[in-house]
C-alpha cells in the first residue's frame, strides 16, 4: 500500500516534549501525517510511543510544542480552552490495548450512547449507525449481546466500531492486538487493513511487524523518547540506518 496523502497534513507535531517530573519521556518530536496515510510507530518498550499517541489527542498534555489535527492547532505551553480541546478531540478516534467497553450495556448501546452524548444524535439515528458499523466490522449478530459474551477479538472490533461512530478524521491505535492471541489479533488487523484501504488516516503503535511493513505508508522508529529514523517501511526493514534500529528489528523478527 502506498498513499502519500494530499493537501495539508491531517496531523502535525512540532517540537513536542513531555516530562513527568524530572523524567523526560518525549524529546523534541516532530512529525507530519498526510491525510489518508497510515503511520506505524515501533520501538522498544519505554521508547515513548504510547505517550506520543496520547499526546496527539491530549490525554497526556505535552510539556511543550504544538499539535495540529485536521486544522485545529493547540500550543501546549499556553492555557488550553475547553472549546479548543473539544474541537481537537472531536476529530480523533482512539482504540486502546484494553477494550474499555461498558459491561452493563449491550454491544449496540456501547456504540450508540457516545454518539448521543457527544454528537447529539437521536437514539434512533445513533442505533442505526451502530448497526451499520457492526456490520462493517463483521459483528452484525452481536448487537444484543453483552461484552462479556464476546471474545477479545470481537470486543476490540466493537471498540473500533465505537470510535468510528463518532466520525473521526483520524484514528489512533495503541497496540490494539497486544492483549489478544494471534488468531483473535488477526481479526482486528483485518479490520485495520480495510480501514487503511479505505483511506482512513491512522497512527498505529504496534508490535505487529508484518502490519508495520506491509500496511503502513510510513514507519517511525522510536527509542529513548525520540525518533531514531523514519521513512518507507520496506526501506527501513531491509536496510535500517541506525544500529539501535537494527538491534531492535533483529530481536523482534527473531521472536516472531
Amino acid at each position: 500500500m502506498t498513499n502519500l496523502g494530499t493537501g495539508n497534513p491531517a496531523i502535525r507535531l512540532e517540537n513536542v516534549e513531555k516530562s513527568f517530573g524530572d523524567h523526560v519521556v518525549l524529546q523534541n518530536v516532530s512529525l507530519s501525517v498526510g491525510a489518508g496515510q497510515v503511520f506505524a510507530l515501533i520501538g522498544p518498550s519505554g521508547a515513548g510511543k504510547s505517550t506520543l499517541l496520547r499526546c496527539i489527542n491530549l490525554l497526556e498534555r505535552p510539556t511543550s510544542g504544538s499539535i495540529t489535527v485536521d486544522g485545529v492547532t493547540i500550543q501546549t505551553d499556553h492555557t488550553i480552552k475547553p472549546k479548543e480541546l473539544a474541537a481537537l478531540r472531536s476529530r480523533v478516534g482512539m482504540v486502546f490495548q484494553s477494550f474499555n467497553l461498558f459491561p452493563h450495556m449491550t454491544v449496540l448501546r456501547n456504540i450508540a450512547l457516545p454518539q448521543q452524548r457527544v454528537l447529539g444524535r437521536s437514539r434512533a439515528d445513533a442505533e442505526d449507525r451502530a448497526h451499520a458499523l457492526l456490520g462493517r466490522v463483521g459483528l452484525a449478530d452481536k448487537a444484543s449481546q453483552y461484552p462479556a459474551r464476546c471474545s477479545g477479538g470481537q470486543q476490540q472490533r466493537i471498540a473500533i466500531a465505537r470510535a468510528l461512530a463518532l466520525d473521526p478524521k483520524v484514528m489512533l491505535f495503541d497496540e490494539p492486538t497486544s492483549a489478544l492471541d494471534p488468531e483473535l489479533g488477526l481479526e482486528v488487523l483485518t479490520v485495520m487493513r480495510e480501514l487503511a484501504d479505505e483511506g482512513m488516516t491512522m497512527v498505529v503503535v504496534t508490535h505487529e511487524m508484518q502490519f508495520a511493513r506491509d500496511v503502513s505508508d510510513h514507519l517511525v522508529v522510536m527509542s529513548d523518547g525520540g525518533i531514531l529514523e523514519e521513512g518507507d517501511p520496506h526501506d527501513i526493514f531491509s536496510g535500517p540506518r541506525h544500529a539501535r534500529t537494527r538491534q531492535f528489528l533483529r530481536a523482534v523478527v527473531d521472536r516472531q
